[in-house]
């Protein structure tokens, strides 16, 4: 009897502990350091934006198919072929893949379709065009399609702070498309299902260590980050609650602010007694300031991926 095929979304690995998650981590920041990325300074942004978009993909699928699982409408941030699902990941066409199509004007629908909208088909055309094709759709067309998300009519606030995400950057650093692949499939390994939440914090920890190793090698890039253990005692002890504003001046990759949520609108936690208190937790309470280059977007995309779809960070520059 024929197997049925593996969800794409999950390779099979497991990250459960932080020291398992920093060596894959590591394995793609080495790659980074081959390919024109030979500092902190380089590799961090690179990773943010790339790692950025392949946990959102994996999001907004789920949030998609909770939608058409009680019929209701569903707009996703992004469209093929600009999703992590269609560029990315290795292609295998024989698996079919749920493609979000537009229905009316601001309005989605799941429908399955076979190849092409398998995982990576966009990858396996660009990989069958001349050399340079694929580093001509991520920096011509990908990124300035993300850049542009915020002037599109009717934007939502996900798209809007995507658009803040990659407002600084212009182009990926990494100088060759062989070694670009090799860390799309090394990030690719990465999913919210392979990673223990209970010791791992997706983004903020892998950065952690990531960050603090810039003050090491003596660039003026170090930074100071609390322990998670410490984060969660302090969130424990102060206890917010729904309607109050939680605010941090120096919030980093925004580890504070994530917990806070996490704490209010947990799956054990009776603090959110309607929606409205969950539209309140998700857009009006988490505050923060930041004003290192290197950290800031990288804390605007951790409380995205923590379903956080307004947060109200502001880069203080001096």
């Amino acid at each position: 009897m024929a197997q049925p095929h593996k969800d794409w979304r999950n390779n099979g690995k497991a990250f459960g502990s932080q020291q398992s998650l920093n060596g894959a981590i590591k394995s793609i920041c080495d790659i980074m350091r081959r390919s024109n990325c030979a500092g902190e300074l380089q590799y961090v942004p690179e990773l943010t934006w790339i790692l950025f978009l392949r946990i959102l993909d994996e999001r907004e699928t789920h949030e998609a198919e909770m939608a058409q699982a009680v019929g209701a409408p569903y707009r996703p941030s992004l469209e093929s072929p600009n999703r992590w699902q269609d560029w990315a990941p290795p292609p295998d066409l024989r698996l079919p893949i749920a493609d979000l199509r537009l229905k009316e004007p601001c309005e989605f629908t799941l429908t399955a379709h076979a190849a092409p909208f398998s995982p990576g088909w966009k990858r396996k055309e660009l990989s069958d065009r001349a050399l340079g094709a694929l580093f001509a759709f991520v920096n011509g067309d990908l990124i300035p399609h993300l850049k542009g998300l915020r002037e599109r009519p009717n934007s939502t606030s996900r798209q809007k702070v995507i658009s803040e995400i990659f407002s600084g950057i212009e182009r990926t650093r990494i100088d060759t498309e062989r070694n670009f692949l090799d860390v799309l499939d090394k990030v690719h390994e990465i999913t919210a299902e392979s990673v223990d939440t209970t010791h791992v914090f997706t983004l903020s920890q892998v950065y952690e260590g990531l960050l603090l190793k810039m003050g090491e090698r003596g660039n003026d890039g170090g930074q100071f980050f609390t322990p998670r253990e410490i984060i969660r005692a302090m969130v424990r002890v102060i206890d917010p609650k729904v309607g109050e504003t939680v605010y941090d001046p120096g919030c980093g990759t925004g580890g504070f602010l994530a917990r806070s949520f996490e704490h209010l609108a947990g799956p054990n936690n009776e603090k959110v007694k309607s929606p409205d208190h969950l539209e309140t937790l998700k857009r009006r309470t988490l505050y923060g300031r930041e004003k290192d280059n290197a950290v800031y977007p990288i804390a605007l995309a951790n409380l995205v991926l923590h379903g956080i779809d307004e947060p109200h960070i502001w880069q203080e520059t001096l």
